[in-house]
């Protein structure tokens, strides 16, 4: 089982087609953003599932909450802030994560840094990471920005031969930054709580400031023994540089260092598609019937449609104001 979910979310990503996003993306992005979730998410019905591997040594840094009030402003309407647990035996705080990872996907491959913050879903009760802004070196796409294309040019995310994961990464303003070094010699794989890693991404939602509209949550589908274990890394060990991402909303350091020195495969929903999982029973039934062979790959068509609508656009608006210029010097 375990194997035939790492071949077939692998197998999901083609870096063909990743390179083609990426190149159509400036043009595509031309496109108004309503008329890019229509084609992105039309194209949902027919690839309603990504391919979306996490590489080895992805960090995850956990910030108690100094400014609830700030933090709760972050969330969409019907969540609340819950606290949360990292580890098995840990004690339960109110966090906010800074979670640090390279990462090839259907439609994007680099690197990608991700802020959280834990809260419960008011409907369903689900704990949920709800993802309150993001940076990456790559394209990207959430309903407020369209496709986009890096928000964090020149991102460093990688090890050493001493053993250490290295980050360095900013905005294009330097304004939203993190920068650290951790050692792994002197780290333990512990049992992870299985609430946060497991439910907790069974409902995962984007903050107001990337879904004005609150378009609801969406699931990620994986195998739980993939959230079992991570390396809980000590804080002695770990030295930051800078971290000036919401710095004002955080305690001044990481209570908690968590780190995944494997690769995590998991199948995301595809934007304006949710699986909507209520339980780890309903999570494991759905990776047992996930049918690999029958999951088409994402495909560049509906860019392609983009970068022909985009191009006409275009050059209909340079035939407009052609016709302008001439007609104002006569």
């Amino acid at each position: 089982m375990k194997n035939r979910f790492l071949h077939g979310s692998e197998k999901l990503v083609d870096p063909m087609t990743v390179g083609a996003v990426h190149f159509f993306q400036p043009l595509f992005a031309m496109l108004p953003l309503s008329l890019q979730r229509r084609m992105l998410e039309g194209a949902s019905s027919k690839t309603p599932y990504m391919g979306f591997v996490v590489e080895p040594y992805a960090m995850f840094l956990f910030y108690r909450i100094a400014d609830h009030e700030r933090a709760q402003a972050l969330l969409p309407d019907g969540f609340k802030l819950a606290r949360s647990r990292v580890f098995e035996d840990g004690s339960e705080e109110h966090y906010a994560i800074v979670s640090l990872f390279r990462v090839h996907a259907s439609t994007f491959w680099g690197s990608r840094a991700e802020l959280y913050l834990i809260a419960e879903n008011q409907e369903t009760g689900l704990l949920s990471w709800v993802i309150a802004d993001y940076l990456s070196d790559t394209v990207s796409y959430d309903r407020a920005n369209g496709l986009r294309g890096p928000s964090a040019p020149g991102a460093v995310i990688t090890t050493s031969a001493d053993g250490r994961v290295v980050v360095d990464l900013s905005d294009t303003r330097g304004e939203r930054a993190v920068a650290f070094d951790a050692k792994l010699a002197n780290a333990a794989l512990r049992p992870l709580d299985a609430r946060l890693w497991v439910e907790g991404n069974l409902s995962v939602a984007y903050g107001p400031k990337l879904s004005p509209d609150h378009a609801g949550t969406f699931a990620l589908t994986f195998t739980p023994d993939e959230m079992t274990e991570a390396l809980d890394i000590p804080l002695d060990d770990l030295r930051l540089e800078r971290m000036t991402w919401h710095d004002d909303m955080l305690e001044d350091a990481p209570t908690c260092v968590a780190c995944f020195p494997f690769a995590q495969h998991l199948l995301s929903d595809s934007p304006g598609s949710g699986s909507g999982y209520a339980s780890t029973d309903e999570l494991e039934k759905a990776v047992a019937s996930v049918d690999f062979d029958s999951i088409p790959k994402f495909s560049t068509p509906p860019v392609r449609k983009g970068l022909v609508v985009s191009t006409v656009m275009t050059a209909a608006l340079v035939g407009v104001l052609a016709i302008a210029l001439a007609t104002r010097a006569r």
